[in-house]
């Protein structure tokens, strides 16, 4: 058998699986940090949004065999579970539920997209 029978991983899957993973973990991290660090160019919306699209675009790509509905239920419960965790007083943040309609809209929109440009293609 040769070296080039095997499954093979393209440059941009090899780097979205751990680019997914540390974007999760920072994201759940600067969520949960006691007070909010916001990007002064950006309101929360726009960070959820960004935040939760990129998790989405990296989730795709880092695991293109999982399905994307699978990748967009998980992600939107991510999001909604972030949300319930702010609650937590000593945090000192705020539990809004169009925080977590934002994620959930910037993940169907990217996936959507995704989708609609067949990306990622698969090998077969």
């Amino acid at each position: 058998m040769s070296r080039t029978s095997g499954p093979r991983t393209s440059g941009f899957a090899a780097f979205a699986a751990p680019a997914f993973w540390l974007c999760l973990t920072g994201a759940v991290t600067l969520a949960l940090l006691p007070h909010a660090t916001n990007l002064p160019e950006l309101n929360d919306k726009a960070q959820h949004m960004l935040a939760f699209g990129t998790l989405a675009l990296l989730g795709t790509f880092a695991f293109p065999r999982f399905p994307k509905l699978h990748l967009a239920e998980r992600l939107s419960f991510l999001g909604a579970l972030v949300e319930v965790l702010q609650a937590i007083p000593s945090l000192h943040r705020d539990c809004d539920i169009r925080d977590w309609i934002a994620d959930t809209i910037a993940i169907v929109a990217v996936l959507a997209l995704l989708h609609l440009f067949n990306l990622p293609r698969r090998k077969r």
